[in-house]
């Protein structure tokens, strides 16, 4: 890498202060101050900066500061590899020492000599700037903040500042009909209808097909927070409105293969750990005559429209044990909400969940979702297992369970559907192929922790698509996450939340605008989907597996080995193989 030339800049022809008569400003939310001043030389390299608009390509595996003149790759056209089906990243950088208004960015058409592609199967995002904790692998709440850029903004042309860096992001979906081959293109960034910055790049398909994410074994469960849209865009809570507004985002979220639902049974089961609690899904009343009864019809709603964006592998109920153990209902002889503690192993547990779970498994019956339904556990005690499965197994046997798992209890409750451990706590290779061979799936997670490899916002780019090659490495069916979309008061000014690090609660941003980990994330998985389609079609793949045996011999949350490094690696052999 190294500073922007003259030439590889591809500077545009006028300055900010002479096209900005007439223009009207772009409306839109103004990103915090850089809490991280410029260092002198920082600073003295705005001094050498062309006055005009200024780009180049920058590397989609790092982030960029907003504040400092940014160093690009040193090249001229940019080369993008993907399968057909596939969807691919890269990334642009502009700068500009006296500001740009009216930046717009235009793609050309695809040609090459196999013939050409539409520019539409490309899009170019504005990156936005939020605040974070800064990722010093020491990690404390209230420690050093940042200036992170993550979100990618659905603003069709956007107004940058002088001395300031602005990332696009490029996403090229390749049409699974299109012919292998070398296409190419660019993208010519203008502002305000005058000068302009045109950056050719390449589209090189190769004779292999992705299929739809719809089709991925890959099991992706990202927990999915309906109660943080309708805050976040003033939504009544479970209104036409809010479901309206919950669509796209969801829609989102089956495009990268998700793979279940997270539904809940009763109130807030994670006793607000993010900023918005839990609504609840399943309403519970207990009539004078001591019997119960529990109106469905949002949960069923809810599951509906998951199912119909097609998210239909499993839907995981939480919990038998909330984290604080306490259950709500209405009274009906005393007219009103009442909250209890109802702790596994004491008199109270069994008495409020088997009428529950009886009735539960009937209405699953009634609507054909019985097979696909677990009850499922976050981190729970051994102690709280062997009181929840007694009840769950006399009650409901044909439920199946799902489990976060920190305590490896899947060791004992071997017929649980769903197991996902702690990424620093991995489960025996042994198990989880036993596992596999009763239709059981055994995935990894890394909320909260590690704080490296992860999807913080402060985590480089590179991270979330070596998730990926983690899972095949180790040989996981997939991975979880909490959480999709948990947001913040604001997360578009300021990612932090609570004890953890930033980010760490939300991979997308309100008003379904995608983010650079989620799309890295994508690429990780689509990774995986592609290493596994060459082994069944019995291509030769010893390249991959070499530098798969690299990562599987050595310790994945050492920020000191050189982890970026060894995914480029492993991404250069997996597109060698395809070739």
């Amino acid at each position: 890498m190294k500073q922007p030339s003259l030439f590889l800049s591809a500077i545009a022809s006028l300055l900010f202060a002479a096209c900005a008569t007439d223009y009207t400003p772009v409306e839109t939310f103004t990103e915090a101050d850089d809490p991280v001043a410029l260092t002198s030389e920082q600073e003295a390299a705005w001094g050498e900066v062309s006055k005009r608009l200024n780009g180049g390509w920058g590397c989609p595996d790092l982030r960029y500061s907003r504040s400092a003149v940014p160093a690009t790759l040193d090249m001229e056209s940019y080369r993008i590899t993907a399968w057909r089906g596939e969807r691919a990243s890269a990334q642009v950088l502009l700068w500009s020492a006296e500001g740009a208004a009216g930046v717009e960015c235009e793609i050309a058409p695809f040609k090459g000599d196999a013939g050409s592609l539409p520019a539409s199967i490309a899009e170019a995002r504005f990156v936005r700037y939020t605040i974070a904790d800064e990722q010093n692998y020491n990690f404390k709440k209230g420690g050093p903040a940042v200036l992170m850029p993550d979100m990618l903004d659905s603003l069709s042309t956007f107004d940058m500042a002088a001395r300031t860096t602005r990332p696009v992001w490029l996403t090229v979906t390749v049409p699974a009909s299109a012919h292998p081959g070398i296409y190419k293109s660019s993208i010519t960034i203008k502002h305000n209808g005058w000068g302009k910055v045109t950056l050719p790049f390449e589209l090189v398909v190769q004779n292999h097909t992705l299929a739809p994410a719809s089709e991925w074994a890959y099991h992706l469960d990202l927990w999915q927070h309906p109660s943080a849209v309708a805050r976040a865009q003033g939504l009544e809570m479970w209104s036409d409105e809010h479901f309206a507004a919950l669509k796209p985002v969801m829609e989102r979220l089956a495009n990268a293969g998700q793979k279940v639902i997270t539904a809940t049974l009763n109130k807030d089961p994670w006793n607000h750990q993010c900023y918005d609690g839990y609504e609840s899904m399943i309403l519970w009343t207990k009539h004078k005559d001591g019997s119960w009864s529990y109106d469905y019809k949002v949960f069923d709603r809810w599951v509906e429209l998951m199912l119909s964006l097609g998210i239909d592998k499993m839907i995981n109920c939480y919990s038998m044990v909330p984290w604080n153990c306490e259950l709500e209902y209405m009274d009906e002889a005393k007219g009103e909400m009442v909250t209890i503690k109802a702790e596994p192993g004491t008199p109270i547990f069994p008495v409020i969940w088997e009428p529950f779970l009886k009735d539960f498994k009937k209405h699953l019956e009634a609507k054909g979702w019985l097979a696909i339904t677990n009850i499922a556990m976050d981190e729970r005690s051994p102690e709280a297992m062997d009181a929840a499965v007694k009840v769950l197994e006399k009650c409901a046997p044909e439920m199946g369970f799902a489990l976060a798992d920190n305590h490896k209890s899947y060791k004992k409750y071997t017929m649980m559907r769903d197991v996902c451990v702690a990424m620093l706590q991995p489960a025996d290779l042994s198990d989880i192929h036993a596992r596999r061979a009763q239709n059981y799936n055994t995935t990894f997670y890394v909320c909260c922790g590690p704080l490296y490899p992860n999807t913080f916002t402060s985590s480089e780019p590179y991270e979330a698509e070596m998730l990926g090659w983690y899972n095949l490495a180790h040989d996981y069916d997939g991975m979880l996450r909490w959480a999709y979309n948990s947001w913040p008061a604001d997360p578009q000014v300021d990612s932090r939340y609570g004890n953890w690090m930033a980010g760490d609660t939300y991979l997308v941003y309100p008003y379904n605008r995608s983010s650079i980990r989620f799309e890295r994330l994508i690429d990780g998985i689509e990774t995986a989907e592609k290493v596994r389609a060459l082994r069944r079609a019995g291509v030769d793949t010893s390249a991959v597996e070499a530098v798969l045996e690299k990562i599987r011999t050595q310790n994945a949350s050492d920020p000191t080995l050189p982890w970026m490094d060894i995914t480029v690696e492993a991404r250069k052999a997996l597109h060698e193989v395809s070739r």
